[in-house]
């Protein structure tokens, strides 16, 4: 896990080197165990690195790393996690290692294949890619969007990083953008392409972006995990159990030269993967961390009593760290300095990933992505039954009344209650409804109309949810469908990146996984003849997780955000929870607040 930078420039300028050491700086924490810059002022390319060594802990793995002809050079951050394999395979064609890092594999590949080389890896990877032949970078991310990569082009340069600030400090324009602003007040999350600033945009996950002389920037997408959604009717066969496929995977996340951990809740997706993990670890014992707060104890929030019993039963190493109020409120400033784009979620990863820093931890595992492989959030079924029973409301009422309705019901009773009217008889519509912070209405109110009306027209939510789920026959796997496309990718991956990489921690998904994830839509449609559930799951290890955790109500790391925030700011008290936290999120970025609150 580490931070990449670089600035191509196609203009005949020089890179500006001081600039791409403030970027390679603001990235400290990605990679405190070393750092490395490379440049090329004749063809205008310069590359930087921040270490965190994971793989292959010697210099022969640092980066910027090049081609044994020099005409390549690469910057990267992730973990490709079967890299021994490719490695094996390149080798057989003729290719000649000095080093056992992964990284290096990347190189040997894009000789021997090209650019679709990244069809064949298997991880969570963010790299840029400087071909000197060609005066070409090619940057790509992986399929589900684990790692993030940013880029912007201005007046013939071209600037990325992998981290939204990294970009700023270099000196680029900071101008809000409507559409990210409008993003993270209906969501809580900015959604890509967009980010937070109007000259910033993602690297779209499962894509490769290539410029070429002439500051050309194309994108082209080489993965869609979802598609297998939409081909469900064609036979698909799979060859393996789901103990095997879900043991196949802990396996490859668990490759390492450093200790990996585990972050222990009292849920089922943890405790299966700690027993799973349990199986694999080699004499060194796997540790859980888990996250206790005062507020909880003696409660059924409390996690910490089950988290131990779980790592007892597994016989797991356990760390219990306790937070009070006052921990949260030491660690604001520094928390929200450390979120590359403002999130209402995110504080729980931000301090299960100082905790398992401060017990030792380079790499932790995470259950990440259970709920939405395995159908775990209500609203797999709650969605759908709302779009079911409302779907007689747009008969009733047309488009323009609902419009004119809406914001009355809004101030009589709730925005949601209000946005029945409006979005209800739909699996988009229903699920903008279960996942929205703000309804569309409430926006204009927060950050004034003018950019309320620019970042709707820019986002088009509505067709943009429709499109996720068109070709989509299941309800079921439309819901899967928009949980892995907006809540996954944008909010629980991008929080995992950068909670953790403010405290130098790798965190790892074993069940965000491209090979998982075609395996369980195979074993479906083949003998299964059923998405496989989260008490499936439960059994995979030998050893099956205990009844009492399984029966368990589902909190996931839960931390009292509600307290804590109420407790401080006074603009919180004045509309509670996320709601509030959100509306100090957005004027804490530079968002000016009109109206109420």
């Amino acid at each position: 896990m580490c931070g990449l930078a670089g600035i191509c420039t196609y203009d005949g300028r020089p890179v500006d080197l001081e600039a791409l050491m403030r970027m390679q700086e603001a990235m400290h924490s990605r990679g405190p165990d070393g750092a490395g810059l490379w440049s090329d002022q004749e063809r205008g390319i310069a590359l930087a690195h921040r270490r965190l060594a994971i793989l292959d802990l010697t210099d022969r793995a640092a980066q910027p790393m090049a081609s044994p002809d020099g005409q390549v050079r690469v910057v990267f951050n992730g973990e490709i996690y079967n890299y021994p394999e490719l490695r094996a395979s390149c080798e057989a064609r003729g290719a000649r290692y000095v080093s056992d890092s992964d990284t290096e594999t990347l190189l040997h590949l894009y000789a021997l294949e090209g650019k679709d080389f990244v069809k064949h890896l298997r991880g969570m990877f963010a790299f840029a890619l400087w071909d000197g032949r060609e005066r070409s970078v090619l940057l790509a991310r992986d399929a589900f969007g684990i790692k993030p990569l940013y880029y912007t082009t201005n007046n013939g340069q071209f600037r990325f990083a992998s981290q939204v600030k990294a970009l700023l400090v270099s000196g680029i324009e900071a101008a809000v953008d409507p559409a990210g602003a409008v993003s993270f007040l209906t969501w809580g999350y900015v959604t890509e392409p967009h980010t937070w600033y109007q000259s910033i945009q993602a690297v779209p996950a499962g894509s490769i972006v290539t410029l070429r002389p002439g500051g050309r920037a194309t994108t082209a997408h080489y993965h869609e995990p979802l598609q297998a959604l939409r081909d469900n009717t064609r036979p698909m066969i799979s060859r393996r159990s789901l103990r095997d496929a879900v043991l196949d995977s802990v396996r490859h996340h668990m490759l390492a030269d450093v200790p990996v951990g585990l972050f222990l809740s009292a849920g089922v997706d943890s405790g299966t993967l700690c027993g799973l993990a349990s199986e694999i670890a080699d004499l060194r014992p796997l540790h859980g961390v888990t996250l206790g707060f005062d507020e909880y104890k003696g409660t059924a929030s409390d996690e910490v009593p089950m988290a131990r019993a779980v790592a007892d039963y597994y016989m797991c190493r356990h760390s219990a760290i306790t937070y009070r109020r006052e921990n949260f409120q030491e660690e604001q400033e520094r928390l929200l300095v450390a979120m590359d784009q403002p999130t209402v979620d995110g504080v729980n990863t931000y301090f299960v990933s100082k905790a398992a820093a401060a017990v030792g931890l380079k790499v932790a595992l995470s259950g990440v992505g259970g709920d939405e492989l395995f159908g775990g959030y209500s609203s797999y079924w709650q969605i759908p039954r709302l779009a079911h029973t409302l779907q007689v409301v747009p008969r009733k009422f047309g488009r323009a009344m609902r419009s004119v309705l809406s914001p009355i019901v809004a101030r009589l009773t709730s925005p949601k209650y209000a946005g029945v009217l409006e979005f209800g008889g739909s699996i988009s519509g229903a699920y903008l409804l279960r996942r929205a912070l703000f309804m569309p209405w409430e926006i204009a109110d927060i950050i004034g109309t003018d950019m309320a009306v620019a970042g709707l027209e820019a986002l088009d939510i509505l067709p943009t949810l429709d499109a996720i789920v068109r070709g989509i026959a299941s309800p079921f796997d439309q819901v899967m469908a928009l949980e892995h496309t907006i809540y996954l990718k944008n909010c629980l991956l991008r929080d995992a990146d950068w909670a953790g990489m403010a405290h130098s921690l790798e965190i790892r998904t074993p069940l965000v996984d491209t090979v998982l994830f075609a395996e369980l839509i195979a074993l479906r449609n083949g003998a299964a003849q059923a998405h496989p559930t989260k008490g499936d799951f439960a059994q995979a290890p030998t050893r099956p997780l205990p009844a009492q955790q399984q029966a368990r109500s589902k909190t996931g790391f839960n931390v009292p955000v509600r307290e804590w925030l109420t407790a401080g700011e006074r603009q919180l008290n004045q509309e509670r929870g996320l709601r509030g936290w959100g509306r100090y999120l957005a004027k804490r970025a530079n968002v000016a607040i009109e109206g109420e609150g």
